[in-house]
């Protein structure tokens, strides 16, 4: 009888730099959980532009991914910028300078 070789379905997330981007509605989330350290973007506002929406003001939260650290305890670094990209670019830096730091 042959054996049927099953196969793990690994779910593939867009990327930036490296790193997944995973979104839930307004809130996106940018970096491995697995690490020490994620970056969540929080999308304030946003407007129509043609068939397009484009995120307007987006809050930026460096944060633990530690679940021993109290919710209000985990924010490391926070602030607000305008745009989804200007958002996700400071994130970026700030995620890439804390997992250097250990």
């Amino acid at each position: 009888m042959a054996e049927k070789k099953e196969t793990a379905k690994t779910e593939k997330f867009l990327e930036y730099k490296g790193k997944p981007l995973v979104r839930s509605g307004n809130t996106i989330y940018y970096g491995d959980m697995n690490d020490p350290y994620v970056v969540c973007l929080s999308i304030k506002d946003s407007e129509e532009l043609k068939n397009i929406t484009l995120a307007g003001d987006v809050t930026i939260q460096l944060m633990y991914t530690d679940e021993d650290v109290p919710p209000k305890d985990r924010i490391i670094k926070k602030s607000e910028k305008n745009g989804l990209f200007t958002a996700l670019d400071l994130g970026a830096a700030w995620l890439e300078r804390q997992l250097k730091k250990g």
